[in-house]
């Protein structure tokens, strides 16, 4: 076996990750049996850095449920040597401290002396684990490959403290090809034990980690075109936490070279501690959950995380929200995950400014339709209850009025709390600059997502123009400035919601707009967004947003991926639960939303006519059902986890 390999003093110094493609590995640490019950609680807190396989007794050199006949004292090839939180050698074996008196100069060294009854092992998952099946799934092992251990980096993400312990978390990266990315996130989700899924895929700088080609620990990997830096939790964690706490004397492996065990690296592999061990044996991955990695930003580069059941149920909504009962041919516009990926973005997001308004009934007072401002509250409840911070951007001459129906929406339980109501006003060219980012500096956005939902967008020659082609410039402020100036503005991502190619956003697809929509070539909006929805109705998109935000937040894989793998896995808490469907759509809020508008002089968008109606379709039956459907495609999620 290969925990029997390493054995007697042989292969001093080699790297585990080149010679063990079939067994899984673990990290270990040494500390006094003092520290143990904290130490034990700060790897239940950050199970994705620190995955226990096996907390020994006191002064145990055995870990029978990991390897037989092994002596955790000479089984590795290189071991660290910690006194008082400093690192003061690498030694080939332990024996030496082995229940014996240490000499007088080495206690001169340490403030308090332990025998090794005193010491407590844990063992620890490793990610060269699954490096063998990574290989077999067709992934290439670019540090094997290349004769080196992992880089790994010490991050900006703290892990969860208990006891003496706290310290930043530890990434492991191996660059995988960007068409290889779902096969090793199946593969390691389906190794839990061994860190499981990567916590972060992209840019290191959204983790701290300011230089790939300086890692603090192991070796510098070289990228090849088309790879992708992935990063995974790592035990080396337990590392920091050895130099944060500053115990008197502590053990470790040393990086790279490993304590292997007896157990294969499959996905049916679990550990059975003995009766009397402390231990308690792993549950086995649910496969319904496996990952899929869906690319969100390219700036900064960052792909997140979701279980197949989340995206089956977000392209479910998706199609939904495409289906054209008033007949307005939008349906050749829609294109497949834009839903999802905008979703993922807004998951990620921290502050969401959103804007609305198209005043296309330019003869009557307000101008505005009742499509667009039922989707962005809808959206902006939801992002409230997910803990984001949401801010509302509208015209000049439309702020008095759109901050009494904010009013009204808190008031009446539409919108969970209130939110600030702004204004962008062209006072020069750094002007949108300014406005999206603190001191107008690109490196300090106020915002990292801008949502437009049926707003009205710039055409190409600079007008705004309603479906009938009718010029309504004079009633608009240059909101779309914004989401130009954003395209140059790293870290701020963009959704444009619409259901004609008239709206802001919708410039991505303006070629389409232009040769298959009714007065495509006059009225198609030349201002593109990252992502644009397109939906029946513009308002049925907002709600598919809200839904999809939550099928996102209760899904388990999402979530570890957006906690950096922190906290215990658990479901979220009842009240948090209840908090999140109290703030999602339904047929009473919106109905009574949309009598709010009409109260407030907003007419219908296609028919102007001043009823319980949007876009000329009555609420009921039409959007009422359609609410009941996004909800049960959404809800199905409640009692069986996406």
């Amino acid at each position: 076996m290969e925990g029997i390999f390493l054995q007697n003093g042989k292969n001093q110094g080699i790297q585990t990750s080149s010679i063990s493609l079939r067994y899984m590995q673990a990290n270990v640490v040494i500390l006094p049996n003092h520290l143990a019950d904290d130490f034990e609680a700060f790897c239940h807190s950050n199970p994705a850095s620190l995955p226990l396989l096996y907390r020994s007794q006191s002064g145990e050199t055995s870990c029978p449920p990991l390897a037989r006949h092994a002596d955790i004292r000479t089984d590795m090839s290189k071991y660290r040597v910690y006194e008082k939180g400093q690192l003061v050698k690498t030694v080939s074996s332990l024996q030496s401290y082995t229940d014996q008196a240490r000499n007088a100069s080495e206690q001169q060294d340490v403030h308090h002396s332990h025998q090794w009854s005193d010491m407590v092992c844990f063992y620890l998952g490793c990610s060269f684990g699954f490096e063998g099946r990574l290989k077999t799934a067709g992934v290439p092992i670019r540090n094997v490959e290349q004769g080196r251990n992992v880089s790994m980096y010490r991050t900006a993400v703290p892990c969860i403290p208990a006891g003496v312990f706290s310290c930043p978390v530890v990434v492991s990266m191996r660059p995988v090809p960007a068409a290889k990315l779902d096969a090793a996130v199946e593969v390691s989700h389906l190794s839990p034990l061994a860190h499981g899924a990567p916590v972060h895929i992209g840019d290191p700088a959204l983790l701290g980690i300011q230089d790939l080609c300086r890692p603090d620990y192991g070796d510098r990997l070289e990228l090849q075109p088309g790879d992708v830096p992935v990063f995974w939790a790592c035990g080396v964690t337990a590392i920091e936490a050895i130099l944060s706490s500053k115990p008197s004397l502590a053990f470790s492996h040393s990086p790279g070279s490993m304590f292997l065990t007896d157990i294969l690296d499959s996905p049916s592999s679990t550990i059975a501690p003995p009766s009397d061990s402390r231990n308690t044996p792993s549950t086995k991955p649910n496969p319904e959950l496996i990952p899929l990695c869906i690319l969100v930003s390219h700036k900064p580069l960052l792909y997140s995380l979701a279980s197949q059941r989340a995206v089956s149920r977000i392209r479910e909504l998706e199609r939904i929200i495409g289906e054209d009962p008033g007949q307005r041919g939008i349906q050749v516009l829609c294109t497949q995950d834009e839903l999802l990926r905008s979703s993922l973005a807004l998951s990620h997001s921290f502050s969401v400014a959103i804007t609305t308004g198209f005043p296309t009934h330019y003869m009557h007072s307000p101008p505005d339709e009742t499509d667009g401002p039922p989707g962005a509250i809808a959206m902006a409840t939801m992002l409230l209850s997910l803990g984001k911070q949401v801010t509302m951007v509208t015209d000049r001459r439309a702020l008095e009025m759109n901050q009494a129906i904010i009013d009204e929406a808190v008031k009446t339980g539409v919108l969970k709390t209130a939110i600030p109501l702004v204004t962008f006003e062209d006072c020069g060219p750094d002007a949108a600059l300014h406005f999206l980012c603190h001191h107008g500096d690109p490196s300090k956005p106020r915002y990292d997502h801008l949502v437009a939902i049926e707003r009205s967008g710039r055409a190409e020659d600079g007008n705004y123009y309603n479906m009938r082609g009718v010029n309504i410039k004079h009633l608009l402020d240059p909101i779309d400035d914004l989401f130009i100036a954003a395209k140059d503005i790293p870290g701020i991502i963009t959704t444009g919601i619409g259901d004609g190619g008239n709206e802001l956003g919708m410039g991505k697809l303006k070629e389409k707009v232009k040769n298959l929509m009714p007065n495509g070539s006059l009225i198609a909006c030349d201002v593109p967004a990252d992502y644009a929805i397109t939906a029946g109705v513009s308002n049925w998109g907002g709600y598919a947003v809200a839904c999809g935000l939550y099928l996102l937040h209760t899904c388990p894989s999402h979530q570890r991926y957006l906690k950096k793998g922190l906290g215990e896995e658990a479901p979220p808490p009842q009240e948090q639960l209840q908090d999140w469907i109290a703030n999602l759509p339904s047929v009473d809020k919106e109905e009574s939303f949309l009598s709010t508008l009409v109260r407030f002089g907003i007419r219908s968008g296609k028919t102007g006519n001043l009823a319980m109606e949007v876009d000329g379709l009555t609420f009921h039956p039409t959007h009422s059902d359609l609410i009941t459907r996004l909800l049960e495609v959404t809800r199905g999620s409640t009692s069986q986890s996406p």
